[in-house]
Order: structure tokens, then C-alpha cells, then sequence
């Protein structure tokens, strides 16, 4: 089995987390700070490469509470659909409701400074979108 790359996609950053190679566990990458489509890419690709062995992506779906999808849920399928047109690995769905909120919760809990938290909070959503994944698959 190989990689999984988890994705935590918003307006202005992209968190990135990657699963070790058994696929229990979820570590964060970085966060990617949002230029264009293009370079939005170009970076994704960068960590493709450096984790050769991703067989899926991961994009958090930002869902409504009645499990809707709504304006950001659509950029979200949009930028994977983007995805699929130019990258190898299969492109899955993942339901992030609250996964930033409790991202939020754990960096107030750790004591974490709100400059810092800006820094790590879509990171770290990215790690709790795919170690929900992970567990959900085993």
C-alpha cells in the first residue's frame, strides 16, 4: 500500500499532511499559501515527488451540518477536479466538518500563541482530516 496525501483546501492556504506507509498514521507536510491553480500545483507536485509512493489524495469536504455541500464545498470538488486532470494519484472525498474547529481546540489546549496557531491551523485540520480517513479505512 502506499501514501496517502490529505489535503485541508481553503481560499487562501492549503494544509497538507501525509499518512506513514501502512496508512495508520497522519503526520502534517505544510501549509501551502495559495497564489494560483498553477502554483497550487506546482508545490502539490513538489510533494508528490518527494513522497514518490501517494496512491490517493485526500480532500477535506468542507460539508453544511445537514450534509449539504455549499459554495466552499463546490471549490473544494472543483480544485479536485482540477487535480484529476493533472496528477497521477486517485482523488478522494473526506467529510472535514469541525476539523478546524477542533484543530483550534488543540492549539488552545497546547497553549499555542494566535500568531503561531494562523501558522499551524490548516496543517494540523489537514492531519485530522486524514487520520479520520486512515481510521475509517482500517
Amino acid at each position: 500500500m502506499g501514501r496517502i496525501l490529505g489535503l485541508d483546501v481553503g481560499n487562501k492556504t492549503i494544509g497538507v499532511a501525509v499518512s506513514d506507509l501502512l496508512g495508520y498514521t497522519a503526520q502534517g507536510v505544510t501549509t501551502i499559501i495559495r497564489e494560483s491553480l498553477e502554483k497550487d500545483l506546482e508545490q502539490l507536485l513538489d510533494i508528490l515527488d518527494k513522497y514518490e509512493d501517494v496512491e490517493i489524495v485526500v480532500l477535506g469536504m468542507p460539508k453544511n451540518m445537514n450534509g449539504t455541500i455549499g459554495p466552499q464545498g463546490q471549490k473544494v470538488q472543483d480544485f479536485g477536479n482540477f487535480l484529476k486532470k493533472r496528477i497521477k494519484p486517485k482523488i478522494a472525498y473526506w467529510d472535514e466538518r469541525l476539523t478546524t474547529v477542533a484543530a483550534e481546540r488543540t492549539l488552545i489546549e497546547a497553549d499555542v500563541r494566535r500568531k503561531k496557531r494562523k501558522e499551524v491551523i490548516d496543517k494540523l485540520a489537514a492531519v485530522y482530516i486524514l487520520q479520520s480517513y486512515l481510521e475509517y479505512k482500517h
